[in-house]
């Protein structure tokens, strides 16, 4: 394959993944927005082109009169034997993009954070609702903040499906965002199963390096029922999702000023933070760094999904305003 003809796939296939992400179909001036913050410049007449060319090969269908587009059966499966180097490495770049989208001030409270967003069945959503709140008041997530959405509403940029009820949870990549705010580098390293131990965290049992994966890990460890959040949030022993990043040591008093005064804001994404070059939950840390464990923001999905309850999750999937979020009691 000539270095012409790769770049064209990887087009292809970025507006494959636009589609595919989409609950809706996309014209040609959308599609070349979300290119554009994907690094990728294309113009409204060269995404055209190359919606002609994936529509010969089957691969997105014309919807109605104007130019929106959608993903079909065979395009789904194109996009999953994507190339692979193309393919490793998603979730490191997805942490990256959002924690630099992000706008959330803990000054004001305002601004964009980046949400997960899980989608259950209308049926199934109060019995969800009721587990996922004894999680939420153990204290097992980022924040107790939440808002959810119905068939046809819109949470962020994705559109809920009819018959469905769609839950948007804070992300821990917030704290990825204020902490580069404040000028400190976070090297965001791996997602994984955490045991807790008396209530207190004592070692990762798995792990997935964001580097490596094409996947949030949560929702691998999810669908692998890999967690016992419920046990945890009840008993103060099982394995919960969290997150590993790692900081320069000198950062670390700022680190903690920051962290501290997000939590005015209900947000408390920080399990524990360790002392300059020494493990964290046998994690080995390099010479002046200092480790940091992030609660993983799917956590209350993954009790419902203990108790057989599915869901289709989105993790690190949008932005919504911080206004719009409200505490999960307030859910009825």
């Amino acid at each position: 394959m000539t270095n012409e003809s790769t770049a064209i796939e990887r087009k292809v296939l970025a507006i494959l993944k636009i589609l595919a992400s989409s609950q809706q179909s996309q014209g040609a001036r959308v599609i070349a927005r979300y290119l554009k913050d994907l690094g990728i410049e294309l113009t409204e007449r060269a995404v055209r082109y190359h919606l002609k060319l994936t529509d010969e090969r089957g691969l997105t269908r014309l919807v109605g009169r104007r130019d929106g587009r959608e993903i079909t059966e065979l395009g789904q499966t194109e996009l999953k034997k994507a190339l692979v180097r193309d393919k490793v490495g998603f979730a490191f770049a997805r942490i990256e993009d959002l924690a630099f989208r992000t706008t959330f001030d803990f000054k004001t409270n305002t601004g964009l954070l980046p949400v997960n967003v899980s989608v259950f069945a209308e049926k199934e959503f109060p019995a969800a609702l009721k587990i996922m709140k004894g999680i939420f008041k153990a204290g097992l997530c980022v924040s107790d903040l939440v808002t959810i959405g119905h068939g046809g509403e819109i949470i962020g940029d994705i559109i809920v499906p009819d018959n469905k009820v769609a839950l948007a949870t804070v992300c821990s990549i917030v704290v990825n965002a204020v902490l580069l705010k404040a000028g400190i580098p976070v090297d965001s390293r791996f997602g994984g199963t955490l045991q807790i131990q008396n209530r207190q965290p004592l070692r990762f049992t798995e792990l997935i390096h964001y580097e490596g994966s094409s996947l949030d890990p949560s929702e691998i460890f999810i669908q692998a029922n890999m967690t016992s959040v419920t046990q945890a949030a009840k008993t103060g022993n099982g394995e919960i999702l969290a997150n590993f990043r790692e900081i320069p040591a000198v950062c670390r008093p700022t680190a903690q000023e920051v962290v501290e005064k997000l939590k005015g804001a209900r947000i408390n994404g920080l399990l524990l933070m360790g002392n300059v070059s020494e493990s964290v939950c046998e994690v080995a840390i390099d010479l002046n760094r200092v480790g940091a464990i992030l609660i993983g923001g799917l956590n209350p999905i993954a009790a419902a999904y203990e108790a057989g309850i599915e869901s289709e999750n989105f993790a690190m999937s949008t932005l919504l305003e911080y206004e719009k979020l409200v505490p999960i009691d307030d859910i009825k």
